[in-house]
């Protein structure tokens, strides 16, 4: 990094023109943008967009303390990013703010959770409300923001998708699938993909297949894996695979109503299916699209396909829509809608609360017969009237400001401004996604796809998060950028983020001829 880079020096960025109103409001934008030649051009170091919040002055721990602290007293698990990690203070939708006063543009929220906007002010009011009212009496009593809320969600879903248990986390929800997968099937097996995230519980870490969540101990028994099919990585693929405004660069003789790949990718989930589970089956979990891998996307018609051989098997299938769901993806409010299927169990958690603990699985009457037969179902805080307070305002706001449609639009533009980023520059080897689930796969070169090593990818996600930009890291070798906003953000704070990435690249790119 430069010397110009290392000591920019905060700046505010003044009242402009914008869709909402603006107030001052500290950035990293300096006053004077930075100026670079490169055999990619000149470029300035991107001017922060505009936002209308001004945060609290941070008066709480010393940085330094926070580090005691958390060397002491929490987990010794390595999870924060950056070399120094951010110190987190206030955030205003899809702003950030850390203890330095520092204003961020966050394109991960938190990890794929916050769906309508930090502290969203519908979102506020209703949790405030329910605050003075009532905040938890467990399911053994009946309470109205529960019901209120159980009717909204079932609204949103398909017959006979009507039946709902709500829990508190993504893994709980998948842990409770699982045992519904097998209370009803009277089975044990249940398939998963190579790369897949559907929790870290005991339990769930089985359908997990991502090595740094896996474990020597035993965990997660009856779990089996298949073949991912991922159509830049995986062994076929090609230009017109995917439900996205972003294709692999890989070529091949597919025609857009009828994918080879896909059946190349059938065979070997009929090889899982004759090989690795007995004859009959409990189950098969599927994200829409794969978050912790990478924003990973299945060939078109896949899944259609994969159900019918798993039902075939007397197994249920599993719609893990943690990350997708809520109308993240734009075209449809469930990931599994994009797939044109209908599972049998539906699990969802993170975007459901807008970042409140908050998830859910939806089943068949049927399905839920089997389970109360076989089970007392209880969870304490499942369902408090908190969460579900909560979760109504997700779903009204949501639909009030049009986020699902704000999702097809942005999520549209961005991927297409990023696919020509693709082409621009070597290392980007693919782009892909669906609305505002977005990856960025960093390789050596297109020709090899060998990833990029990781130190490389960090560095460009340091000088990311320099420049004001937050995003995530996923993939087997955490060689993929992923991008999830939250739902609310605007074309013009797209436009940042991607001449922030360009210019994270540039200056990667001098780094190597140095």
């Amino acid at each position: 990094m430069t010397s110009a880079w290392r000591h920019l020096r905060r700046a505010l960025c003044l009242e402009t023109s914008s869709p909402r109103t603006s107030k001052l409001c500290p950035s990293l934008s300096p006053d004077a943008s930075w100026i670079s030649g490169t055999k990619h051009g000149l470029h300035s170091k991107p001017k922060m967009p505009p936002c209308d919040f001004l945060p609290e002055k941070y008066q709480s721990l010393a940085y330094n303390h926070i580090l005691e602290i958390h060397k002491k007293h929490l987990s010794p698990v390595a999870t924060a990013f950056f070399q120094k990690p951010l110190l987190l203070h206030q955030g205003h939708m899809e702003w950030l703010f850390d203890s330095e006063g520092n204003r961020y543009l966050d394109f991960f929220s938190g990890i794929v959770t916050v769906s309508v906007g930090h502290c969203h002010p519908k979102v506020n009011a209703a949790a405030q409300k329910q605050l003075g009212r009532l905040w938890h009496t467990s399911s053994v009593f009946f309470h109205p923001p529960m019901h209120t809320y159980a009717e909204q969600l079932s609204a949103l879903l398909p017959e006979p998708l009507k039946v709902i248990f709500l829990v508190n986390s993504g893994s709980e929800a998948n842990d409770l699938a699982m045992l519904m997968a097998r209370a009803h099937s009277n089975n044990t097996d249940i398939i998963s993909f190579r790369g897949a995230y559907h929790g870290c519980s005991p339990y769930t870490l089985g359908m997990t297949n991502v090595v740094a969540y896996k474990t020597g101990l035993s965990s997660g028994m009856g779990c089996r894996s298949t073949m991912c099919p991922d159509v830049f990585r995986g062994p076929w693929g090609g230009s017109h695979c995917r439900d996205s405004p972003a294709q692999t660069i890989r070529k091949c003789s597919c025609v857009p109503d009828c994918c080879q790949a896909k059946e190349q990718y059938i065979e070997q989930f009929k090889d899982t299916l004759n090989t690795s589970v007995a004859k009959s089956i409990a189950g098969f979990f599927a994200e829409p699209i794969q978050g912790v891998n990478g924003i990973v996307q299945y060939p078109k018609g896949f899944l259609k396909e994969a159900f019918k051989l798993v039902r075939e098997r007397g197994g249920v299938c599993i719609a893990d829509e943690v990350q997708t769901g809520f109308g993240r993806l734009g075209s449809h409010f469930w990931g599994f809608q994009t797939h044109d299927v209908m599972p049998d169990i539906v699990t969802m958690a993170k975007g459901i609360g807008n970042g409140f603990p908050m998830a859910a699985v939806v089943t068949t009457p049927e399905i839920a017969r089997s389970l109360a037969k076989r089970l007392l179902h209880f969870n304490t805080f499942g369902g408090n009237p908190l969460a579900c307070a909560i979760g109504s305002a997700v779903l009204e706001v949501i639909e009030e400001e049009k986020l699902q449609e704000n999702c097809q639009e942005v999520g549209t533009y961005m991927l297409l401004k990023l696919a020509k980023l693709r082409d621009e520059f070597d290392i980007i080897g693919d782009v892909r996604g669906k609305g505002l689930m977005i990856g960025i796969e960093m390789v050596q070169d297109k020709m090899s796809r060998q990833p990029l090593p990781p130190q490389e990818v960090s560095q460009i996600h340091e000088d990311c998060k320099n420049m004001g930009l937050i995003v995530g890291r996923g993939g087997i070798f955490s060689q993929t950028f992923r991008i999830a906003p939250p739902m609310c953000i605007t074309k013009p704070e797209v436009d940042f983020a991607v001449e922030v990435f360009r210019s994270a690249l540039i200056q990667h790119m001098e780094r190597r001829a140095k």
